[in-house]
């Protein structure tokens, strides 16, 4: 909520679509890649690269990513995550980062490491439903709070009224370019972001494989980018407008809440700002929605990350013959390392779009290789490394560049995320040409057990048609959603309509799809 409240004041609704468009991501790897992933048989997926790759750089590359990913990248995820909590607990709880960041890490790690995934998913399921009832329930009484005046004043409100297109101005080619043309053209297929990686990955991977069969697993990954891109933004998006009339600037925000630390200040904190005009019942449940989300995310990030260390480091190099007792010791020992290293490090960030922008740039250039490495053999552990190696330098500087009192050159985002996808995929392409590829035996046993008999690119047409059919009908909820609460009803009920449509055809395509 702090993402998009941020995004809302700062660009107005149209401001979302710099995260919107990963809804082709999520679709890419629905119909394209959820049975693919099933099929393999794995149990994360650190694994397919001894099951894609040979020889001993393929276990260097398993090694390395379980390191990349499970410790580096996670940490600066979470990191993000738990400075996103600190600011509602500061705000709402009178606690402070340091507080928050023990007591919350004690009952995370507690639960997280005792449940496993199975411990993780159940708790992910009912504290989405939670979080859910009290996101829409604060959203309906702040817009009745006597200072918003109900939702046609919210809307036309000076403040408002100008930041309510679900579409960029097209006058405006800045924000066309960056709202629209970069995340459409350019970043939703080469760059990996948690949750919307191209070609799957990650602990949207680790949910595909635990699933009871293919057709489970393309199931829940649909669900869960209907429910993430359709379900889930416009109570966050309401907040972040009606945040506007009553905390129209980050100084008003600041004088009502005189002391919050620097770091703790910000667009992305006007949404906790706002939950303090609730009564005490209803904040009650509100506090309870956002600390289930808190702690939804960072389970499943802790859950992921110690899996990475246990399965893919330490039980695959460090001690082949361990036994379950061990591993879970050692489970357990990370995700309290993790946790640990995540907060240290949201001490030194600033706000939400600060780390989606550093996490976005740390993986740019990088898709197009994890979406192609099915398809095409020439692929090899040395691409892998070259794309993660060359993306993390060239985010590192930017970042870096970007705290420095007097910066070494100035750069506005969106061109770092092209530069960075730009040199990256060039340099990992160049390194696939240069060095070899996996032995033939090994590629043809990954293409058996993956593709069977079948053409790579069998039914491809009805994939292709599912594919649209996902983004299509996604949006048009979306975007219904957002019509009808502007009054617009002709237009949301023709989306609506859409909708339907689209998941009719889906459902009657579904054997073919999948």
């Amino acid at each position: 909520p702090g993402l998009v409240t941020q995004l809302v004041r700062e660009n107005g609704v149209s401001g979302n679509w710099v995260w919107w468009a990963m809804l082709l991501t999520g679709m890419l790897t629905v119909f394209f890649y959820a049975k693919l992933w099933r099929k393999s048989g794995i149990n994360t997926d650190l694994e397919f690269y001894e099951l894609r790759y040979s020889g001993k750089s393929a276990g260097f590359l398993r090694g390395f990513r379980a390191i990349y990913l499970g410790v580096v990248f996670n940490i600066i995820t979470m990191a993000g995550v738990c400075l996103a909590g600190a600011k509602i607990a500061n705000i709402l709880l009178g606690i402070d980062q340091d507080t928050m960041l023990v007591i919350s890490g004690i009952i995370i790690v507690f639960y997280s490491a005792l449940g496993g995934l199975k411990g993780v998913l159940i708790t992910d399921f009912i504290q989405f439903i939670i979080a859910m009832i009290g996101s829409v329930w604060a959203t309906i009484y702040i817009i009745d709070l006597p200072e918003i005046g109900g939702l046609e004043s919210l809307l036309t409100h000076p403040n408002v009224s100008d930041k309510l297109n679900i579409l960029p101005d097209f006058s405006d080619s800045k924000a066309v370019i960056t709202l629209l043309i970069i995340p459409f053209a350019v970043q939703w297929w080469s760059t990996w972001y948690p949750g919307a990686e191209p070609g799957g990955g990650g602990y949207i991977a680790q949910r595909m494989l635990a699933a009871k069969d293919e057709r489970h697993a393309t199931w829940a990954t649909l669900f869960f980018n209907f429910a993430h891109y359709a379900l889930r933004p416009w109570p966050w998006i309401i907040v972040g407008l009606a945040s506007l009339v009553i905390f129209p600037s980050i100084e008003s925000i600041n004088t009502t809440f005189p002391d919050l630390s620097e770091n703790m200040q910000g667009h992305d904190v006007a949404y906790a700002a706002m939950m303090t005009y609730l009564p005490a019942g209803l904040i009650g449940i509100v506090l309870t929605s956002l600390i289930a989300a808190f702690m939804s995310t960072i389970s499943t990030q802790l859950n992921w990350g110690s899996s990475y260390i246990v399965n893919d480091l330490y039980a695959r190099f460090l001690k082949p013959n361990s036994s379950e007792k061990e591993k879970v010791l050692v489970g357990r020992i990370s995700t309290v390392i993790l946790m640990i290293f995540a907060g240290l490090l949201s001490k030194y960030l600033s706000d939400a779009q600060e780390v989606f922008q550093l996490l976005l740039q740390i993986g740019a250039g990088t898709g197009l290789l994890f979406i192609l490495r099915w398809f095409w053999d020439r692929i090899n552990p040395y691409s892998e490394i070259a794309a993660m190696v060359i993306s993390f330098i060239i985010a590192i500087i930017f970042f870096i560049n970007g705290k420095l009192d007097t910066p070494w050159f100035e750069l506005e985002g969106h061109w770092q995320l092209v530069i960075g996808v730009v040199i990256t995929t060039l340099g990992w392409i160049i390194v696939t040409l240069l060095t070899k590829p996996t032995d033939e035996n090994t590629l043809e046993k990954f293409n058996a057990l993956i593709f069977d008999s079948e053409s790579k690119f069998y039914n491809i047409g009805y994939k292709v048609l599912a594919f649209f059919l996902g983004v299509i009908g996604t949006y048009s909820f979306l975007f219904s959603t957002g019509y009808f609460i502007y009054g617009k009803t002709v237009l949301a009920s023709g989306l609506a309509i859409l909708t339907l449509v689209c998941g009719l055809l889906l459902i009657k395509n579904w054997k073919k799809i999948s």
